[in-house]
């Protein structure tokens, strides 16, 4: 029998795995104690029924062999009377007179189980199972009292352990199906019983996407209802916290637009008499338009996530020939090497221009500010669009690589990313105008082994191909 799974190997497997294998396993043991139970009794009826039939048949033939006997008859004439005597079909008689032994013709007396044959010596009858030649015997032994004589009748049960071994096949059999069915029972059980927790699992990936009405309708059962309900609650809180965070951020940053404008007023009209400031003046002033460029972009930044995360974000689509803007953004950037098919000057997708050229700045951006700058731009075609960035930067761990398109991210190179310019928020953006594509970013090592970033972004190809 094979080996039954362990707790620790079961438990590495799904939920729903683990109710199919425990339903096997039940049905495994229930198969295992009902065959072997029908096998037992079985077994114990049929040879008790041959045994009985046996030794009924021999004491029927030893009484009419002692009836036949005389104190005058020899060895030689026992042939005559056996043949008188009853034979079941398979059984074998050995006949003892005297000194002198008629023995079958398929056995003779060393046959015989030695414990039978000594129990006969005290005049005292018996039966036993024996091995016979290597075959399951049934002898019946029984002495005849009048006469210095014994009767040995040696029945044949290999039809009986033919019989059992079919038998055995046939429960083997059925216990293969009584499994079977156990399992497909669990995998239905396990399925009816989980189809709750699917639904619980994928309103939650529908809030972790951004859909924060997603809620659960009421349940069959009753305790399924209070799951339902705190998962529901949960959902309400959440959102809650979400939106009174967004319209703080939101509010925050249209609270900061008003003085920023007043700000960058006055600094414009600084700027338009630069050259009769004295030199530690420029200086100040040089600083002090650096941050407020850097201010209006944190401000601007804000007001997009706040947006992103209120919900109201939509797209503009609009038909946007994927090489030209490609030619256009790595003639912008300076000397980026752009690579693309031959064939890409064909490949339309519908896409928001604004978002799509806020993706590719960032992108590039970030490049410039940690990778040294940009210095390939790669497109790809197949079943989807790919765009990707190279630089020759540092790299970024592989620890990092997820946590880098977090909101404000300071990985290991946060020491000099401090006065960048940067606002933290560029690759996070660029996360949330792609999620709005149905699109997805990744970072990688690059492909021809050299030091650096590769930043890729995917997007789908409209329906039909490029």
């Amino acid at each position: 029998m094979a080996d039954v799974p362990k707790t620790d190997d079961i438990s590495r497997l799904g939920l729903g795995a683990q109710i199919s294998v425990l339903f096997a396993i039940g049905g495994l043991l229930v198969s295992v104690l009902l065959g072997g139970t029908t096998l037992v009794l079985t077994r114990r009826q049929l040879l008790e029924t041959r045994g009985i039939a046996a030794a009924a048949m021999a004491v029927s033939n030893a009484t009419r062999l002692s009836n036949q006997l005389t104190p005058e008859s020899s060895i030689e004439d026992l042939p005559t009377i056996v043949d008188s005597l009853t034979r079941i079909g398979g059984s074998q008689r050995i006949i003892r007179v005297g000194d002198d032994w008629l023995v079958a013709p398929e056995m003779d007396r060393a046959d015989l189980p030695s414990p039978l044959v000594a129990r006969l010596g005290l005049r005292r009858p018996g039966q036993m199972l024996a091995m016979v030649r290597g075959e399951p015997r049934f002898v019946v032994g029984i002495p005849l009292t009048a006469f210095d004589a014994d009767y040995y009748a040696i029945s044949d049960l290999s039809e009986v352990e033919r019989t059992l071994d079919d038998l055995s096949y046939v429960l083997l059999g059925t216990g293969a199906i009584a499994v079977t069915l156990a399992a497909l029972l669990g995998s239905w059980a396990a399925s009816r019983m989980l189809r709750p927790l699917r639904r619980v699992r994928e309103a939650a990936e529908a809030i972790a996407g951004g859909r924060l009405d997603t809620r659960l309708g009421a349940q069959a059962d009753p305790d399924l209802d209070r799951l339902s309900d705190s998962f529901n609650e949960m959902a309400r809180a959440l959102e809650s916290r979400i939106q009174r965070d967004a319209r703080f951020a939101s509010d925050v940053s249209h609270e900061l637009r008003s003085p920023l404008t007043t700000l960058m007023a006055g600094v414009g009209v600084l700027e338009s008499r630069r050259e009769e400031l004295s030199p530690r003046s420029i200086i100040a002033l040089n600083l002090l338009v650096a941050d407020l460029e850097r201010f209006n972009r944190l401000v601007n930044d804000l007001l997009e996530i706040s947006g992103f995360d209120a919900g109201v974000a939509a797209l503009d689509l609009t038909e946007v020939g994927i090489a030209r803007f490609l030619e256009v953004t790595a003639a912008n950037a300076g000397a980026v090497a752009l690579r693309m098919p031959d064939d890409a000057h064909r490949v339309v997708v519908q896409a928001d221009k604004r978002r799509l050229a806020r993706i590719m700045s960032n992108l590039l951006d970030n490049a410039g500010r940690y990778g040294g700058g940009a210095t390939a731009i790669t497109l790809e075609i197949d079943d989807t669009l790919r765009i990707s960035v190279e630089d020759d930067g540092a790299g970024i761990p592989v620890g990092e690589r997820s946590a880098v398109f977090e909101r404000f991210f300071r990985g290991s190179a946060g020491g000099r990313r401090t006065d960048d310019g940067g606002t933290g928020l560029g690759l996070s953006l660029v996360v949330e105008d792609l999620r709005l594509h149905d699109g997805r970013v990744w970072v990688e090592d690059r492909p021809d082994g050299r030091r650096g970033a590769r930043f890729v972004l995917q997007l789908p190809l409209p329906e039909g191909g490029a």
